[in-house]
């Protein structure tokens, strides 16, 4: 009876789906409140199904359901609840993956940790690219498989037992109680993994992988399982090879490269398979060799937590902390460094953003390529090995690197960018990579662990790539053009403001990002009452801009929007899990080309008159 009821429920919600909830990446960030995501949204929702009501207004009103699409998004929540719903089951225990192989993953990362033993029974075959060689030997997780005709051939086990199977229908599940995982494969749309209500404490540490390694199950694959569930006729779309073949070529144009790159299914996926191929490959080739993951603090939030939980896991692998911004040089940091692994022999392999984040700096590029081209050597006497340069060019996607004649040609270099950003305008989450001719053999590495987590970009992202980055370049000088004359603007009429953004001269080499930080001026008798003033100062303006101009000014951490306004604090919120005293408590602004400057700038006028 409950699951017909939410049959029909569901059928309504499909009829009268908010355009928003495919379309876009964030939704409602007017009515975000971070501690309440998802829950809040929920709790809203299943009122709508004990009243049976349901039309598209109502359902555009629902708050914010998780944070992008890593974490989750709406129709990721109503997939979920669907599940548990028709299953009697809690709405936490029920999370899906754009992936069939990370859930699985996720499982090993927490009994890793915990000591504990998994096995996983399969009905069907095991995903195609599922190594079990790979995941013990360079994973190193500890996991055991068992092929069974069905799931009432599951036996006991010592440890944490998965059920894989192949689903039709979401929520048509055979569950048993004595399983602690219970793993549906849908098709080419994901997966969904049910948690046994003895398990809860895995929760937690499933959604962070799922955060940090990859994505939730797409908006429109979501859609496609809720209309199979729904019983709508469902046309099966087939894969478009002419989407990759144009999306790759195109970032070969962006990038001045002539080797392949790997569009994954976002900035984090790919960056997942960088590190683990990277790993991969010096385990091969310098088995006997300590790896270091050398990170700069206060970095991007989703690579700075990557990496340590990567290094976490592994035995041979440590962080290196990397300072580069707010009066520290990289070009110092990394010789100081990258002497320090060669006396330690160790493999070195370096992330960092350019410009930097928040505080959009560029090093001395020639120095930065003698710095990591220099030969150095070991104790003994032999050539140090040379690092491996991961460069994120999400802020400058345009700017060129790796070609033949460009200035890391010398240094193996691999550049990844976030697709949310520039690339796809927002509209999808999918990232890419593309290496140097030098560093060209380690993108087959990166490739065989891309596949193994299913992490490729989806059907459906390679179309909106195909579409939207050709006019990527246009769009990236108009936001910086906005950017710019916002800028001047601030700084003729608030002075006092401190202002951090690329200089006309770096512009003119073509470092031009849409993104600066303001650190407002400040006042009080001592550091913490100025700090709390400037804080305080920075939500009043950002609320201005939101309250003052709804249409376009958002609070969110995104940017290379395809209209807008983005406002965000602390500029490095981003990092989630990084140390409270390596975030940057200025507002961070991004621009996009279209958006009515003006406007924002008769906003500003207002705060400032309100000092």
């Amino acid at each position: 009876m409950v699951r017909k009821e939410v049959k029909n429920f569901i059928e309504g919600v499909l009829d009268n789906l908010p355009e928003d909830w495919v379309r876009l990446t964030t939704h409602r960030l007017d009515i975000y409140n971070e501690e309440l995501a998802k829950t809040e949204f929920l709790e809203q929702f299943d009122s709508l199904f004990k009243t049976s009501k349901v039309s598209q207004e109502l359902l555009s009103k629902l708050p914010t359901a998780f944070d992008y699409i890593r974490l989750g998004h709406p129709l990721s929540c109503v997939l979920e609840w669907a599940i548990a719903k028709s299953n009697n089951l809690p709405s936490d225990n029920v999370i899906s993956f754009s992936s069939s192989t990370v859930p699985i993953l996720a499982i090993l990362r927490k009994n890793q940790f915990e000591k504990k033993r998994t096995k996983v029974f399969h009905s069907n075959a095991l995903p195609k690219h599922f190594d079990l060689e790979v995941v013990k030997r360079v994973y190193e997780y500890d996991l055991e498989v068992e092929h069974v005709q069905n799931i009432s051939d599951v036996t006991s086990f010592d440890g944490s037992s998965i059920y894989l199977s192949d689903s039709s229908d979401a929520t048509n599940l055979t569950l048993d109680s004595s399983i602690d995982f219970h793993i549906s494969i849908h098709n080419q749309a994901g997966s969904v993994i049910i948690v046994n209500r003895e398990n809860t404490d895995y929760i937690s540490e499933i959604q962070h992988v799922r955060r940090r390694e990859t994505i939730a199950m797409t908006p429109a694959n979501c859609l496609n399982v809720l209309e199979t569930f729904a019983g709508k006729d469902i046309i099966s779309s087939t894969s478009n090879k002419d989407q990759k073949v144009s999306v790759l070529e195109t970032i070969k144009s962006i990038t001045g490269t002539n080797t392949n790159g790997l569009v994954a299914s976002s900035g984090l996926s790919i960056q997942y398979a960088i590190l683990m191929g990277l790993v991969h490959d010096a385990r091969v080739n310098h088995p006997d060799k300590e790896i270091r993951i050398i990170v700069p603090p206060n970095c991007y939030g989703g690579t700075n937590d990557q990496a340590r939980r990567v290094a976490a896991c592994l035995s041979e692998v440590e962080i290196v902390d990397f300072p580069v911004d707010a009066g520290n040089d990289m070009v110092q940091s990394i010789d100081m460094i990258l002497n320090d692994m060669a006396q330690e022999d160790a493999v070195p392999l370096i992330i960092a953003e350019i410009p930097t984040n928040p505080r959009v700096e560029v090093p001395d590029l020639e120095k930065l390529r003698e710095a990591l081209s220099k030969s150095r050597s070991t104790p003994n006497g032999s050539t140090a090995i040379d690092p491996v340069f991961i460069l994120d060019q999400t802020f400058c996607p345009n700017v060129h690197f790796l070609g033949a004649n460009d200035i890391l040609a010398s240094v193996r270099t691999i550049s990844f960018a976030s697709g949310s950003k520039f690339p796809s305008g927002g509209l999808c989450t999918a990232g890419y990579c593309v290496a140097n001719e030098r560093a060209e053999n380690l993108i087959n590495r990166i490739e065989q662990h891309l596949l193994l987590c299913d992490n490729e970009a989806t059907d459906f992202q390679y179309d909106i790539l195909a579409r939207q980055m050709p006019s990527m370049i246009q769009r990236i000088a108009g936001a910086y053009q906005n950017t710019r004359s916002f800028v001047k603007f601030i700084e003729e009429y608030l002075p006092d403001a401190k202002i951090n953004f690329v200089s006309e001269e770096l512009a003119d080499q073509g470092f031009t990002p849409s993104v600066f930080s303001l650190d407002l001026p400040t006042k009080g008798n001592s550091p913490d009452e100025r700090e709390a003033y400037k804080r305080e100062l920075n939500l009043k303006l950002i609320n201005l801009m939101i309250s003052e101009i709804p249409e376009e000014s958002k609070y969110c951490v995104s940017y290379g929007q395809l209209k807008g306004c983005y406002w965000t604090v602390p500029a490095t919120s981003t990092q989630g899990t990084t140390k409270e005293g390596d975030k940057d408590y200025i507002a961070r602004v991004a621009l996009s080309a279209n958006m009515d400057l003006e406007k924002h700038k008769n906003v500003f006028t207002q705060f400032v008159e309100s000092l």
